[in-house]
């Protein structure tokens, strides 16, 4: 895989007495390969502000580590059968969240990474909803079906 990529990220949300709430981004990014490791490094803009969120996705079979600098700050832990806590730091304040993993997939082929995290998502110790991201990276150049993601 080359340096220069395109990521599709994509979330889905299944909430309590609520319909399901799927966001969708793509943007360029910059990937690398070191020692068993797959990362991800690209800019994330926020509406109504100037100042990006430097994201960094770092991941292999059974784990994913998003850390954002910034206009956020917080460092995600998904480790397949477990669950973690982390401080979310936004321009509003600050939120305590907990991801509870159940899985972490990753597909490699020709050109292309595909992963996928399944996890149930708390907001200050509270259980908010059972989430899906789905991730796929290809090489510039390559066209990046959404509905293939």
């Amino acid at each position: 895989m080359t340096k220069d990529v395109m990521i599709s990220i994509r979330g889905l949300h299944f909430m309590e007495n609520a319909s399901e709430d799927d966001i969708e981004t793509v943007q360029q990014g910059e990937y690398r390969f070191c020692n068993g490791s797959h990362y991800l490094i690209f800019d994330e803009y926020m509406e109504g502000f100037r100042e990006p969120a430097k994201n960094i996705l770092h991941f292999r079979n059974g784990e994913l580590t998003l850390t954002k600098r910034g206009l956020l700050n917080v460092q995600m832990f998904f480790e397949e059968g477990k669950k973690n806590l982390s401080r979310y730091r936004t321009p509003f304040g600050v939120i305590m969240i907990g991801m509870d993993t159940s899985r972490v997939e990753v597909v490699e082929a020709d050109g292309e990474i595909c992963l996928e995290v399944d996890y149930a998502l708390e907001a200050n110790y509270q259980y908010v909803a059972d989430c899906n991201i789905a991730i796929s990276v290809r090489e510039r150049g390559n066209s990046l079906h959404l509905a293939d993601a």
